[in-house]
């Protein structure tokens, strides 16, 4: 059953590298490497995994071309944390015109939330947009993510600089890490009718 949702959207971008402001805590067993081959299968993992429990839906219905074609290009780059050689999660940055690199996506696997590793990521992130070239760092978030994702963001030195409000229709469950996982989410969202 689909249901009119209320979402919040954020948007915060970083001027200057001199904002950044690194997680004092870290996960003793992170490691962040880059992705550097191309791997539609690896990708839409990370994107289904960490997004499932927060209605991250939109590339779901990508072909693998269309997953290639994103991925296969200088101004994309993937960055994965792992935990003792498990992925953890993952910061997707896209250099964009004007110097600006959108953190298209961040997060965790649900398994490793809560254990410092969120900020120690972000922090990563952010910094490689900058040693990147960039002249803004920008993100947008909702409030079907994570709670603590705006806090995180804006703990990094992020400033949230418009919002705005829209409906969208929702399944009323989301989908997971993958369709019928039966896996009870870490968090459910409260449906704002």
């Amino acid at each position: 059953m689909s249901i009119m949702t209320r979402v919040i959207i954020y948007y915060l971008d970083m001027l200057d590298k001199a904002n950044l402001r690194h997680s004092t805590r870290s996960h003793p067993d992170a490691t962040i490497q880059r992705a550097d081959v191309p791997s539609p299968e690896f990708n839409r993992f990370l994107y289904s995994a960490v997004g499932g429990d927060w209605h991250w839906h939109e590339r779901l219905t990508w072909s693998y071309g269309q997953w290639m074609q994103w991925l296969d290009r200088k101004e994309q780059e993937t960055w994965v944390a792992y935990v003792r050689g498990t992925p953890a999660g993952y910061v997707e940055l896209e250099h964009q015109p004007n110097g600006n690199v959108e953190i298209a996506y961040f997060g965790l696997l649900p398994q490793f939330i809560g254990q410092g590793l969120g900020g120690q990521l972000l922090g990563f992130g952010i910094q490689r947009a900058w040693d990147w070239g960039a002249n803004r760092v920008w993100v947008h978030t909702c409030s079907l993510d994570h709670p603590s994702a705006l806090r995180n963001y804006q703990a990094r030195g992020l400033r949230l600089y418009k919002e705005e409000e829209k409906w969208v229709l929702l399944p009323g469950d989301t989908p997971g890490p993958w369709p019928n996982s039966q896996r009870t989410p870490l968090i459910k969202h409260p449906i704002q009718e």
